[in-house]
């Protein structure tokens, strides 16, 4: 039996604050303890972490990983999750550090970490191997996709030591507003609201360039608003059963169209469900302005945002199954 310090007692609570309520926080944390799939996203990174030798032993491999996800579900740089790990009690036991005996991982480690997933694609994998998980649970996908994209931001500000704007993000005009920064393209599922496809590029990038790569094939049904309207041949191109249910455009000669008007009232129904996808990342993960130079580096967060996005979405059907 492993010996309780005085810390460890402490983060339990152990005969202490008799009258202490859950946060959000914590049942937030418990709920991801119990339904992400440690095991098997772990498997996807052993082959890539590094192994026991003679040099200085690494830390746990799930550990790191459940820190990464505690620094994209609360939206943390290196240092300020080493100082939040320290400061929560909730963030300590859901990663497994006891103070007393063992220190949090400092920055520079997080920071390797990251690297590592950047160098080998490994972000990529672990958003497709939760959806396999997924898809084993019963989430399957059905015969519709729904595509559509977003502006992640940048600075556009000069005053760095370079001089200059990150080259590899570009500006783009929507209405009369105008953005810098990069686009987040993606293809979800119009039934269970799950996002199966993905593809990053720079902002100026128009959103029916990425379409193919953002649909699986067997769609009955591909739905997108105006920005995809007239591109039927290039949905066929990838999924030849499909029918063009995108929104069209309904101002023709000056005059509105309430026909086409109605029909794209009705299809955005369905469409609108990808938004649930992008407030998800955007609005609770935070990911609303780049934190990386560079676009690989951004479409890795990217891929386990929408990843993670994915396993909090499907949370009340996983719950379900975990329950013994």
């Amino acid at each position: 039996m492993k010996q309780q310090t005085l810390a460890m007692a402490e983060d339990q609570n152990a005969s202490f604050e008799q009258h202490r309520k859950p946060t959000r926080r914590d049942v937030f944390l418990d709920t991801m303890h119990k339904i992400v799939p440690w095991k098997e996203l772990c498997a996807i990174i052993e082959p890539h972490y590094p192994k026991r030798g003679n040099g200085r032993p690494p830390i746990g491999l799930e550990r790191m990983l459940r820190i990464h996800f505690i620094q994209h579900w609360f939206n943390l740089a290196d240092f300020a999750c080493e100082e939040a790990l320290y400061d929560s009690v909730s963030l300590r036991r859901f990663v497994g550090i006891d103070l007393g005996c063992e220190s949090v991982p400092d920055a520079t480690t997080m920071l390797k970490f990251r690297h590592l997933l950047e160098q080998h694609k490994l972000a990529e994998q672990l958003f497709t191997e939760v959806g396999r998980v997924l898809s084993s649970s019963g989430m399957s996908l059905k015969t519709g996709t729904i595509v559509d994209a977003t502006i992640i931001a940048a600075p556009s500000s000069t005053k760095n030591s370079e001089k200059q704007r990150d080259p590899e993000m570009r500006q783009t005009r929507k209405g009369k507003q105008w953005y810098f920064g990069m686009k987040l393209h993606i293809g979800v599922d119009s039934q269970s609201g799950l996002t199966h496809s993905a593809v990053v590029t720079s902002a100026n990038v128009h959103d029916k360039h990425p379409l193919p790569k953002l649909l699986h094939g067997r769609e009955k049904r591909v739905y997108g608003d105006s920005a995809y309207a007239s591109q039927k041949n290039l949905i066929l191109s990838k999924a030849p059963g499909a029918k063009d249910f995108t929104n069209q455009r309904t101002r023709k000669s000056g005059e509105i169209d309430e026909v086409e008007r109605g029909k794209n009232r009705n299809k955005s129904k369905i469409r609108a469900r990808v938004e649930h996808v992008f407030a998800v990342v955007k609005r609770l993960w935070g990911f609303s302005k780049v934190r990386y130079c560079g676009l690989a580096k951004n479409a890795a967060r990217a891929f386990t945002a929408l990843a993670l996005a994915n396993i909090y979405l499907s949370r009340r059907h996983l719950l379900v199954q975990v329950r013994p």
